[in-house]
């Protein structure tokens, strides 16, 4: 992806118009394929000055793509009156120096920290046990497993790196699931009795939190079931996967 910049300076008297053009704008940028997201942001202390950061899927189907479609002759028409206040169009490349701020929690701190997710895992290694679906799949399980994935869960949702740092991260957690032939009602199962426990344990019921808590177990769950097929070829060094407020991470083999 790629970040395009542009830097307006807008008189006074032409900025209620301005941003009007722009949200009419915004009508065909919005149905673009080539746009991933964009924002209209307007300074503080100089109320003249704009920016507009607008974020595709690469310069090339920015420059050809976009501007080479129907998208881009309706955008234009729009914001055509203004195109004598920009001072600065320039597409930049995101780095590596990226990460939340402290205003919101992480969800890790949300569920309680790492003793919530202790609590989790005991309760529903318990029932796991004792199911006849994915009961087998844990047979010979190391006593303590239930510790080791509240490490996982807990690094995976903005904890500490217990589980990188002791345990192997991604490669030893993968190495769990290898040739293991999990089935999709396995899956579902494992999912259902998790969900279960979490409702015995109390972990936060609001919407926002469990709706997340689900994305996750619902990525990791499909993640885990191909990897465990005889023929999969999983990436075999990755990250541990930091999974936030309803955003899935880019998920690329180091």
């Amino acid at each position: 992806m790629i970040v395009e910049y542009i830097r307006y300076r807008v008189p006074a008297e032409r900025c209620d118009d301005f941003e009007a053009a722009y949200a009419r704008a915004a009508v065909p940028l919005a149905t673009a394929p080539q746009c991933v997201e964009y924002e209209l942001t307007r300074c503080v202390d100089e109320p003249e000055s704009y920016i507009l950061r607008i974020v595709w899927t690469s310069a090339d189907d920015h420059l050809t793509g976009f501007r080479n479609s129907d998208n881009f002759t309706a955008f234009f028409a729009e914001i055509r009156p203004y195109v004598e206040q920009i001072e600065e169009m320039r597409h930049y490349r995101r780095t590596a120096v990226v990460g939340p701020g402290g205003s919101v929690p992480t969800m890790y701190d949300w569920a309680g920290g790492t003793e919530a997710f202790e609590r989790l895992t005991e309760v529903f290694y318990r029932e796991v046990l004792k199911d006849e679906l994915v009961g087998p799949l844990f047979a010979h399980m190391d006593p303590d497993h239930p510790k080791y994935v509240a490490m996982w869960l807990s690094e995976v949702f903005g904890g500490p790196t217990r589980y990188t740092d002791g345990r192997g991260g991604y490669h030893h957690m993968l190495s769990k699931h290898l040739g293991r032939a999990i089935t999709e009602r396995q899956r579902r199962r494992w999912v259902e009795l998790l969900l279960d426990a979490a409702d015995e344990v109390e972990l936060p019921h609001d919407p926002e939190f469990r709706a997340a808590f689900l994305g996750y177990i619902e990525w990791g769950t499909r993640i885990a079931l191909a990897n465990s097929q005889p023929d999969a070829h999983p990436i075999q060094q990755a990250p541990v996967p930091h999974w936030g407020w309803g955003v899935a991470p880019p998920y690329v083999g180091a």
